[in-house]
């Protein structure tokens, strides 16, 4: 019986708690999306720059075109080192993607129930962000399809690369769906390039101004420099 007492009266050990893996941690998601969104960031100023060539001619762009697939040689065969971009760029993506995804879902559970009764103001850049990720998301699948595997270019021509984007910017709807798309790449630029800023610590009271104007100034950059292939094919310059 006095065993029986002692065994009773014994505390009852709580078992451990569990840490949080880098992923599943708020933090861990954050920086995710921060590094996630600085590669597309490179690649979206590369981009750019490529771009640009279209008002070199023909020659020039589709040069550079095969420049794309032979870059790395002879160390790399044909379309590796463009492959590696990909699947870089994929992975960027499918991790930016869930982690904001997965944040956006934290913070709704994280409400107060009063919250249910009284509607919580979400921020301009917030519903930016969120509408503007899901529209990028959207654009790549077009973009993908109408200069890449051509599928929706009804005027391409395969090796082509200069007149697949006349053609694409001859019609209304490429026209449209582009423009939307890279406003709404400007605007998370301007607000992705300053939360990154943040979640690596690279942002303080010191420096804040200057990151705002940077973010700006990018955002403004890569809006106006995609944006002048379209026009200059609209109004004749490129053609």
């Amino acid at each position: 019986m006095a065993l029986a007492s002692r065994q009773d009266t014994a505390p009852s050990r709580k078992p451990p708690t569990r840490r949080p893996t880098f992923w599943g941690s708020t933090v861990g998601k954050k920086t995710v999306m921060a590094v996630s969104g600085l590669i597309m960031l490179g690649y979206l100023v590369a981009h750019m720059i490529g771009n640009l060539k279209i008002f070199f001619g023909t020659e020039e762009f589709n040069g550079y075109a095969h420049w794309l697939r032979t870059m790395g040689a002879p160390v790399l065969h044909h379309e590796w080192a463009l492959w590696i971009v990909r699947v870089l760029l994929l992975a960027a993506v499918v991790g930016h993607g869930v982690a904001a995804y997965q944040l956006s879902r934290r913070d709704i559970r994280a409400r107060p129930v009063g919250y249910a009764h009284r509607r919580r103001r979400a921020s301009y850049a917030t519903r930016t962000m969120r509408w503007g990720g899901v529209i990028l998301l959207l654009f790549i699948v077009w973009h993908l399809l109408d200069l890449t595997t051509l599928t929706v270019n009804t005027h391409a021509q395969s090796g082509h690369p200069y007149e697949n984007v006349v053609a694409t910017f001859s019609t209304w709807y490429g026209n449209v769906i582009y423009v939307v798309a890279m406003l709404a790449v400007g605007l998370h630029v301007r607000h992705g390039f300053w939360s990154a800023a943040q979640t690596l610590g690279v942002g303080n009271a010191a420096r804040e101004r200057a990151l705002k104007v940077l973010a700006n100034l990018l955002a403004l950059v890569l809006t106006v420099g995609f944006l002048s292939v379209p026009v200059a094919v609209m109004t004749g310059l490129v053609g």
